[in-house]
């Protein structure tokens, strides 16, 4: 009779850990690849349900009121949007100027199993998103199609891997919400027009209840999405070769010789631009170092052409970018309508007051928190989120003695949660991997559900009293 061994008996719980994690993991991409609908269904869904909740809860009872909100945020919106596409655009074409690409392709080289390369994935992709969002999510997406195209898996699970590095966004040094608190006279330091001062980033980013649940994220999901990969038979693959014809450039061929053909290959043109950008960069933050969406765009700009060199190669890299933004372009201007509804009407306020009215000192962080998770979904905008939720709870803070940090961080804790299940920023990750939602969608809950609890649990027990 075979003696079972701590290092059998290890292996065989181990197998029936990664069963069950396997089998949980696919009933849900069963359940989103038949429930959830298109990105663009979904974003009407959403204006919908707010226009009958803000026509319901609120004193604007008028359907002209409300389309009123609606159409101002549909325009109001449309600054972002293009910021968004300029972001994703400007990041393709530097991850695929000549340099970076070969730089993405050894990183994506390292693994060789499904497993290693969700987790290698997650890793990077956190890591990114931590230093700066934006960058955080073109990176992410570009490495899982360069995985895809030399280790065969799963690539809904791939790119859930990628957007799981998004997961804490918000608690890093791009964080919208954590860098308007910390900049004395922003519009939106909100903090400073309660309480009289401001948040430096010790007082927020570089807290033990924002890094230990990052920290812990960036230890845990790894390893947890190791144990969710799907069957073969429940696997679909992509095509490598496909992947490998979209990301080719094409470079329109001019007539050697010719004046044209010297000017569009003239990299003196793209120095004296790169020059100008840099003292763009350089006179922006000679009052303070800052890192927004604007500056974020010119720095992938001035180094994508840099990399490129050459104006007609930055073009045909452009060019070659610019396909996957149509998603953005439709849907970001509905979402820019329903956080008008939720600002102009009063809504978001209704909610975030709901859970006040629950709160102690020491649970509003927390509440704050929950709260964001239910606005996030409507209003998935950082500033704009914080714009509606900051003006109800940091009064509140200051009334109960509650913890200024600890609520902020409650409010942006929550939209980067929230986000695993909102497809607003998921969308240049979904447009760069050329993948639908549904699938991907089946395992972000898993990434929500880990998040939830982390995150949580550091507001309810790691705050300062």
């Amino acid at each position: 009779m075979p003696v079972s061994t701590p290092a059998v008996s290890a292996e065989r719980q181990s197998r029936q850990r990664a069963s069950f994690l396997t089998r949980a993991s696919g009933s849900i991409v069963y359940v989103m690849e038949r429930a959830l609908p298109d990105p663009y269904v979904f974003a009407l869904l959403l204006t919908f349900a707010t226009a009958i909740l803000a026509f319901t809860l609120t004193p604007s009872r008028s359907a002209g009121a409300i389309g009123i909100a609606w159409y101002n945020g549909v325009f109001n919106i449309l600054t972002f949007g293009f910021q968004m596409v300029l972001i994703l655009v400007t990041g393709y074409a530097l991850a695929s100027s000549p340099s970076i690409h070969r730089a993405l392709e050894r990183l994506a080289s390292i693994p060789k199993t499904p497993r290693n390369a969700v987790s290698l994935t997650i890793v990077i992709g956190m890591i990114a998103s931590w230093l700066n969002w934006g960058f955080g999510l073109v990176i992410a997406g570009l490495l899982a199609r360069e995985i895809a195209k030399r280790v065969r898996m799963d690539f809904g699970w791939l790119v859930a891997a990628a957007y799981t590095g998004f997961v804490i966004s918000t608690e890093g040094l791009s964080g919208s919400i954590v860098l308007s608190q910390a900049t004395p006279g922003s519009a939106l330091n909100l903090v400073e027009k309660v309480a009289g001062y401001s948040l430096p980033l010790r007082a927020t980013v570089f807290t033990a209840f924002n890094l230990v649940p990052v920290i812990t994220l960036l230890v845990l999901l790894p390893i947890i999405f190791r144990y969710t990969e799907p069957t073969p038979a429940d696997s679909i693959y992509v095509d490598p070769e496909r992947l490998k014809h979209e990301d080719q450039q094409k470079i329109i061929a001019e007539k050697a010789g010719t004046l044209g053909a010297w000017l569009d290959r003239a990299w003196i043109f793209t120095i004296l631009l790169v020059a100008l950008g840099i003292c763009a960069l350089a006179a922006h933050w000679k009052s303070g170092f800052t890192v927004d969406l604007n500056t974020v765009i010119l720095i992938f700009l001035v180094l994508g052409m840099i990399f490129h060199l050459r104006p007609i190669a930055y073009v045909a890299a452009v060019k070659n970018a610019a396909r996957v933004t149509g998603p953005l372009i439709l849907q970001y201007p509905l979402y820019g309508g329903i956080m008008g509804i939720m600002t102009a009407t009063g809504l978001a306020g209704i909610i975030s007051k709901g859970f006040l009215a629950i709160s102690t000192a020491r649970s509003l962080p927390f509440w704050t928190y929950i709260s964001s998770l239910i606005i996030t979904l409507f209003v998935p905008s950082g500033g704009g989120h914080w714009a509606v939720q900051g003006p109800f709870v940091l009064p509140a803070a200051k009334e109960l003695h509650a913890s200024m940090a600890g609520t902020t961080m409650g409010v942006a804790m929550g939209e980067s949660v929230a986000n695993m299940l909102q497809p607003f920023f998921a969308l240049p990750i979904l447009a760069i991997a050329g993948i639908g939602m549904r699938r991907m969608m089946g395992y972000m809950v898993i990434t929500f559900l880990v998040a939830l609890i982390a995150f949580g649990l550091s507001l309810l027990f790691l705050l300062p009293s």
